[in-house]
């Protein structure tokens, strides 16, 4: 093990379809309004997968402008971890799918589940590989077709997701980059927000079922834990978080974390508006949004947090 590697973000990449779905269109197929979504959440729209958009080609199209970013070519990548919930397919991975597409052919891969934590989960996991040095450089993809198991008839969670990519390009430097993971669970509150497989489902589709206000109020707990938790082991203030880059979950379930913090809003990156929650893609399209729009830049401190189906919540700091 060579203690002087750290897991670095080389370069940043999303993916977003262009179809978009506005609260206004969802007016004419629910009963529901813009300013109810809008309140209760903080969506005005959401981009919608295309018949040709698949949880692999947006994966692809993401990693393909990280490495871009990263000046990397994919011949170097040693690892690529896709976290998804809507894989195309059981097998092969999406990874798989990706590794072929890329023409990284000397990468192992495969894929990670922890529904809207994956993508940190996944962080997590490339971070151990590449400190203890068995691999150099490792694409980290978030990658969602949410629209595909969501009941389009239930108010209730229809108005919450979006499908898209993001993706990271990691690599081992002796300059700080990943400070620190924290991953947690609690399997006893799994049928809280579920989505069954085929195989289970009663119906011809499998949906995503949620307890919103039981949701809600764990995730708020949780988070509250974890984010302070985070910042006692590493004597966090306001003034040393550049950033917060959260999962898009509900923009008051942001508000009461930056709050718990006594962070500004000004602080936390916010594409909950015009993406919704796109699950394990949010917190890399977050992060690419905002490495290139300017306001994340080199040497800033990066929380990320994340909750979500399992239940699954974790956090990441980050020297980006």
């Amino acid at each position: 093990m060579n203690p002087t590697n750290y897991a670095r973000i080389l370069g940043t990449g999303s993916y977003l379809p262009e179809t978009v779905l506005t609260n206004q269109e969802l007016e004419q197929k629910i009963d529901t309004t813009d300013e109810w979504i809008v309140q209760r959440t903080g969506i005005r729209s959401r981009h919608i997968a295309s018949k040709t958009d698949t949880t692999a080609s947006m994966g692809i199209m993401a990693a393909q402008r990280a490495l871009e970013a990263a000046g990397c070519d994919a011949a170097s990548i040693d690892l690529i971890l896709v976290a998804t919930a809507t894989p195309d397919q059981i097998f092969p991975a999406v990874a798989c799918r990706i590794q072929a597409a890329l023409g990284a052919h000397k990468a192992a891969a495969f894929d990670l589940q922890a529904a809207c934590s994956g993508f940190v989960y996944a962080l997590s996991v490339a971070d151990q590989f590449i400190k203890t040095g068995h691999y150099q450089r490792i694409l980290v993809i978030g990658s969602e077709t949410l629209s595909r198991i969501t009941n389009w008839h239930d108010r209730g969670t229809c108005i919450l997701f979006g499908d898209g990519a993001g993706a990271v390009v990691l690599g081992a430097s002796a300059e700080p980059g990943i400070i620190d993971t924290q991953l947690f669970a609690d399997g006893r509150e799994g049928d809280t927000l579920y989505a069954d497989n085929w195989h289970n489902c009663a119906l011809e589709q499998p949906y995503i079922y949620m307890a919103g206000n039981r949701v809600f109020k764990l995730a708020v707990s949780a988070l509250d834990d974890l984010v302070v938790g985070m910042c006692k082991k590493h004597h966090l203030t306001d003034a040393n978080i550049d950033w917060i880059v959260p999962h898009q979950a509900n923009i008051r379930i942001l508000q009461a974390t930056a709050d718990r913090l006594g962070v500004s809003m000004d602080k936390v990156v916010c594409t909950l508006a015009e993406q919704g929650n796109t699950s394990a893609a949010s917190i890399p399209l977050a992060l690419d949004a905002a490495v290139r729009d300017g306001r994340i830049q080199r040497g800033h401190r990066l929380l990320l947090e994340s909750f979500g189906g399992g239940l699954t919540w974790a956090a990441a700091l980050i020297i980006y």
